[in-house]
C-alpha cells in the first residue's frame, strides 16, 4: 500500500502546476492579446487545447484521488476481526431484538463494550449464544425464552363493529379511520399487520381475524409488538402461560356490549387467585407474573373467557402412600377434588381436578404428586411460611 503525507502531495500539486505553465506557454501565443475576435480565436491549435485540457484534467483528478487516499488511511477506522466473526455467527435477521441497530451493530456492542452479554440474540438462541461467548471471552448465560402473547380474544365474530372498512387491509391503515373500525378500541383489529412483518413467520391469521402464534418460531423480537397500532401484543416470558388477554379499559356493561369475551372488571378472578397476584383496577383485571404460580385457577372460574390458559393438559394430582389424612388438602382444594377421611389416605376425583398444584404447596409431608409445577408451588409456601414466621419472631 502506497502511503502519502502532506510534503509528497504539495511536490505533486507543484509538478501540475508546471505542467500547466508549460502547456500554457504554447497555447498563448496563438491567441492575439489585441483582441482579435473570431480571427484570434481561430488561431488557437485544436489539437495542443485538447492535449492541453486532457493532461490538465488528468492532472486535477490524480490530485484529488492521492488525497483521498491520504484522507482514507488518515481517518481509517481499525475493525477488530472479532466483529466479523460475531456478525457471521449470527442469524441475519436485523431484528432489533437485542436492543442494537441490527446483527451488525450488536456484533460491534459485544465485542467492544464488556457490558453487553453474549446471550441477546433472541432468534439465536442458546447455540448462538455459545458461539458468541467463545468469540469473545464472555460467559453466556441462560436465559428463558420470550414469546408474543395476544391480549385479545375478540374475533369478528365476537366483537361489534362500528362501520364497514374498505380500504387497505393494513392494521395501521384501518386505525386512521376514526380509530379503527371496531367498537372496541383496545381490541385487535384483525388485518394481519403482525403477521406481515414477523420475519420468522412465527404469526398467521385465524378465520375469525385474530392472531395466532407458533412458539416454535417465535423468537420474542417485538417486531409484531411495535407494529400493531392498539397495542395488544405484549411479549412476555414463556413461563408466564396464564394471562388476562384483554386490553379494554371500558366498565362492564360497556364492555359486554362491544365484545362477548371482554374482561368485565367483575374481579372473580382476584378473590380466587390464592397467590394475591391477580387485582383489578380500572376496569381490567392484570395479573402480576411475578406472584403467579401458573395454577390457572382463575381461568376456570372468569365468566366471559377473558384469562386464557396457554397450558392445554395440566397433570392431575395423585396422592401417595405417606399421606397423613390431614385434611389440609382437601380444604384448600378450590374444586372440591379431594375426599377422606381424618387419618386416612385420601383420594383426588381426576374428573374434578384441574390439576392447579394448590393441594401440593399445602400438604405438609409432600404426599400429593403429578401437579403441573410442585416444585415452584411447594418452595413458593415454604418461603411465605418462613416469612410469616420470620415476621412473628
Amino acid at each position: 500500500m502506497m502511503h502519502f503525507d502532506a510534503h509528497g502531495l504539495m511536490d505533486i500539486l507543484g509538478v501540475l502546476f508546471q505542467l500547466f505553465k508549460v502547456a500554457s506557454s504554447h497555447i498563448a501565443p496563438m491567441v492575439d492579446a489585441g483582441g482579435g475576435g473570431a480571427d484570434a480565436v481561430k488561431s488557437i491549435d485544436v489539437k495542443q487545447l485538447v492535449v492541453f485540457s486532457v493532461v490538465f484534467l488528468g492532472g486535477l483528478g490524480a490530485v484529488f484521488g492521492i488525497g483521498l487516499a491520504i484522507a482514507a488511511q488518515k481517518f481509517a477506522v481499525k475493525v477488530d476481526p472479532k466483529v466479523s466473526e460475531v456478525r457471521n455467527a449470527l442469524p441475519g435477521a436485523n431484528c432489533g431484538a437485542c436492543g442494537f441497530a441490527g446483527c451488525q451493530g450488536y456484533a460491534e456492542a459485544v465485542v467492544q463494550n464488556p457490558n453487553v452479554a453474549p446471550h441477546m440474540c433472541a432468534p439465536g438462541k442458546a447455540p448462538v449464544a455459545s458461539e458468541v461467548a467463545r468469540i469473545t471471552g464472555k460467559r453466556a448465560e441462560a436465559k428463558e425464552p420470550e414469546y408474543a402473547r395476544i391480549m385479545c380474544q375478540g374475533g369478528w365474530s365476537k366483537s361489534v363493529r362500528k362501520f364497514k372498512y374498505e380500504g387497505i387491509e393494513d392494521c395501521r391503515s384501518v386505525i386512521l379511520a376514526s380509530g379503527g373500525d371496531k367498537a372496541c378500541k383496545y381490541g385487535c383489529l384483525g388485518y394481519g399487520t403482525c403477521s406481515k412483518v414477523c420475519p420468522f413467520g412465527a404469526i398467521t391469521m385465524s378465520e375469525d381475524h385474530l392472531p395466532v402464534v407458533n412458539i416454535q418460531k417465535c423468537t420474542g423480537c417485538r417486531k409484531c409488538e411495535k407494529a400493531c397500532p392498539t397495542k395488544v401484543i405484549e411479549v412476555l416470558p414463556a413461563s408466564k402461560e396464564v394471562l388476562v388477554a384483554c386490553h379494554s379499559k371500558d366498565k362492564g356493561g360497556e364492555t359486554r356490549k362491544n365484545c362477548q369475551a371482554g374482561c368485565i372488571g367483575c374481579g372473580i378472578c382476584e378473590k380466587t387467585c390464592p397467590f394475591d397476584a391477580v387485582k383489578v383496577s380500572n376496569n381490567l383485571a392484570r395479573i402480576d407474573i411475578e406472584k403467579c404460580r401458573v395454577c390457572g385457577l382463575c381461568a376456570t372460574k372468569c365468566p366471559t373467557g377473558a384469562i386464557r390458559d396457554y397450558i392445554p393438559h395440566r397433570s392431575k394430582a395423585v396422592v401417595l402412600d405417606n399421606c397423613i389424612g390431614c385434611q389440609a388438602c382437601k380444604k384448600s382444594c378450590p374444586v372440591d377434588a379431594i375426599s377422606g377421611e381424618l387419618k386416612k389416605k385420601h383420594h383426588v376425583d381426576q374428573s374434578r381436578c384441574i390439576g392447579c398444584g394448590i393441594c401440593t404447596a399445602k400438604c405438609p409431608v409432600q404426599a400429593i404428586d403429578g401437579t403441573f409445577n410442585a416444585a415452584e408451588i411447594m418452595a413458593a409456601a415454604r418461603a411465605k411460611k418462613e416469612a410469616k414466621a420470620a415476621a412473628v419472631a
